[in-house]
């Protein structure tokens, strides 16, 4: 009789950890992103900007949980910086310095083979713009967004393909943010996943349109990365 109670306990045990692991699950990924920037001002008479190339990390972070009609919600920051090739008196006529952070809440429509989230949040991007050395743009916006995100597992391989989306749109301020990428699971097991991925990213950045201080901005590029599920 008491291996029976000793067997009972530890399916017990087994069972209750495992619908503890299945309350809460954390998505956390970095990404080392080498991007080329477009920094253009449609008004401006004077030439236009030659960037130079610039790399840096992005970071997200997601909980998600199984409360029906609650969203999941999830955290993605990228710190943008870009120095124009001309320069003045030893100081380059134009340059980036960025901050900007999506706050994301989601729906998972579909979580299996196939995945797609579907949400909405707010976009926040701050720092400054300096152009032709004298002229500061400083940037300080929260924008509201729309926000997806879609994958496909391929069996047997370890391997997925995804893309992500949001839009966000305020007054004279848009922004459109895509990526899609290539992950390879090199760890797949019950209490972790890890996975090392490859891809490339477009963030498209228009502020003030239709003014004299319209100024458009555009990063591109491959990353890589890691992605952790836990």
């Amino acid at each position: 009789m008491q291996p029976f109670k000793i067997l009972c306990l530890t399916l017990g045990l087994g069972a209750f950890s495992s619908a503890q692991a299945d309350l809460i699950a954390v998505k956390g990924s970095i990404d080392y992103w080498n991007y080329s920037t477009d920094l253009t001002q449609p008004a401006s008479p004077l030439p236009q900007a030659q960037m130079q190339d610039d790399h840096g990390l992005s970071f997200s972070v997601a909980v998600e949980h199984p409360v029906p009609f609650l969203p999941n919600a999830k955290i993605k920051h990228s710190h943008l910086q870009a120095d124009s090739e001309q320069s003045f008196a030893g100081v380059n006529s134009h340059q980036v310095d960025l901050t900007y952070t999506d706050f994301i809440l989601y729906y998972e429509v579909l979580d299996n083979i196939v995945s797609a989230d579907v949400g909405f949040g707010a976009k926040r991007l701050s720092g400054d713009i300096v152009q032709n050395v004298t002229n500061t743009l400083d940037v300080s916006s929260t924008i509201p967004m729309l926000y997806a995100q879609a994958g496909v597992k391929l069996p047997f391989t370890g391997l997925s393909v995804g893309a992500e989306a949001s839009f966000a749109a305020l007054n004279d301020e848009q922004i459109t943010d895509a990526q899609a990428e290539l992950k390879y699971n090199f760890i797949d097991s019950v209490l972790v996943d890890v996975g090392a991925k490859v891809g490339y990213r477009i963030l498209d950045i228009q502020l003030e349109e239709g003014s004299n201080a319209e100024t458009k901005l555009k990063f591109k590029g491959p990353y890589l990365g890691v992605e952790a599920h836990f």
